[in-house]
């Protein structure tokens, strides 16, 4: 019997990854009840969950306005936009931003941010909200 090995998702580091409020994110230990996976490469600002990984990367530059949807969960705001094969939302009023990648397997990536409220309301605001 063959056994796949499973390599650690690549994960690029954001321009902001060095902020401090990314380098020691305080990630969640698991997404929607998936364990925390190792990253390539292992840094504090980026983290993954699940098979195929949900990804999520601290340090993103803030998003301009946008006619992307924009939708609140738990006081925290977020732009989504679809991707080829699932969703990414990027946390908006926030600098730096986190941004959460999710296969389409997982559903609607909404459903997945409550996990990342701690850490998103550690980022500094920087005025802009959903409206």
């Amino acid at each position: 019997m063959l056994s796949a090995c499973s390599r650690p998702p690549e994960v690029a580091l954001a321009p902001q990854a060095s902020a401090p409020v990314c380098a020691a994110a305080r990630w969640p230990a698991d997404v929607s009840g998936h364990q925390r996976v190792p990253t390539q490469p292992e840094h504090g600002s980026v983290a993954a969950w699940g098979e195929p990984a949900i990804i999520a990367r601290c340090g993103l530059d803030p998003l301009g306005p946008t006619t992307d949807g924009c939708v609140t969960v738990d006081g925290v705001d977020w732009v989504v936009r679809p991707l080829s094969d699932g969703s990414a939302a990027t946390t908006y009023g926030r600098d730096p931003a986190i941004e959460v990648l999710a296969p389409a397997r997982y559903g609607a990536v909404p459903l997945l941010l409550p996990a990342f409220t701690s850490l998103a309301k550690t980022l500094p605001g920087n005025g802009r909200r959903c409206t």
